[in-house]
């Protein structure tokens, strides 16, 4: 009898271990730390402005779509010029496919646009469930690594190579053609991108030309050399020399080397006087 319900006992936790479910877990040997995108780098499209315009038009838009769109309508345009998907497509997809940056998959495995592993793919690997249990996902270290496997796997698929035949412009036609390629299995997907597409008017990133960007690249550029000295200027501080002080005493207190001290404010001697105003950099 006590064998018996030693061997019950046994079956029943075999079973219990068996059933477990998981959500989404990673390979041990696929540890990839998951790290922000320095997307601050990456020059302006205008994405600010145009989300400015559309909460204008209309209060009632996703906040967090207008966001995804600020941070991630850059990529979208630099991906446009090297595989000539168009800026629309890719951001209507990334906003439906990773729940506005904010599903788990994206915000876990930095993967913004569902894609699955594949065979032949070395990279780390995520499980989740989707139209079937615990499938198998790409897994990025940057969000930037996702838009260009994104890139890269359309444009190397021979099942998508009609699309590439098409107008930057046509959407519609774009929409429409990863549906028919089995890029998704829901039959409504063309019809939510182009909603997405057209509520967001993201069709606006599809007419920034190469040499726009450049532009824009010039522009972004100045514009953040300009933000880093004026930063420079607001660490600045103005000290009054008061009496018993010293460029060794003054030094001390602001934690710089006299030297430091005397370049800041062109001094060939150790001497100062009462009331003497010093910069303190």
């Amino acid at each position: 009898m006590k064998v018996k319900l030693f061997f019950a006992v046994l079956c029943i936790l075999f079973l219990a271990s068996c059933s477990s479910s998981r959500k989404i877990s990673t390979k041990k040997n696929n540890n990839v730390k998951v790290v922000k995108n320095p997307i601050n780098k990456l020059p302006s499209v205008r994405q600010q402005q145009h989300v400015k315009k559309l909460e204008k038009g209309n209060k009632s838009l996703n906040k967090h779509t207008l966001q995804y769109i600020k941070k991630y309508a850059p990529l979208a345009v630099l991906e446009m010029h090297k595989y000539n998907i168009p800026a629309s497509v890719t951001l209507a997809q990334g906003i439906l496919e990773s729940g506005n940056g904010r599903s788990q998959l994206a915000s876990k495995s930095n993967n913004h646009f569902g894609i699955k592993c594949h065979t032949g793919w070395k990279g780390a690997k995520v499980y989740h469930d989707d139209d079937e249990k615990g499938e198998c996902f790409r897994k990025y270290k940057y969000v930037q690594s996702s838009y260009k496997d994104h890139s890269e796997f359309l444009s190397g698929r021979r099942r998508y190579a009609s699309l590439f035949k098409l107008r930057k412009s046509d959407y519609k036609g774009w929409a429409k053609g990863l549906k028919k390629a089995g890029y998704a299995t829901d039959k409504k997907y063309p019809k939510k991108l182009i909603k997405i597409i057209e509520e967001y008017k993201l069709y606006e990133f599809d007419k920034f030309r190469e040499k726009d960007l450049k532009k824009l690249k010039k522009e972004t550029k100045r514009s953040q050399a300009k933000t880093i000295t004026n930063s420079k200027k607001s660490k600045q501080q103005n000290y009054k020399v008061k009496k018993g002080d010293t460029l060794y005493s003054i030094a001390r207190k602001f934690k710089i080397t006299v030297e430091n001290l005397k370049d800041a404010n062109n001094l060939s001697t150790n001497k100062i006087s009462i009331g003497q105003q010093l910069t303190i950099k």
